[in-house]
């Protein structure tokens, strides 16, 4: 199962730099996350502000 990114991202884009596979990327409302890409590695929860993303 891959992270997903909740309704309380606040695109901030925190998160993105901090992903090894690049599966981050800026959506329409808020950034999202490629269930393709994602190894559920945790990184980009270790420094969102806001907890947004979550393992699904």
């Amino acid at each position: 199962m891959s992270y997903v990114i909740n309704d309380d991202c606040i695109s901030c884009g925190a998160c993105a730099p901090e992903c090894p596979t690049e599966a981050i990327s800026e959506g329409d409302s808020k950034y999202v996350i490629d269930p393709e890409l994602c190894i559920e590695c945790g990184a980009c929860a270790g420094v969102c502000p806001v907890d947004a993303p979550n393992p699904s």
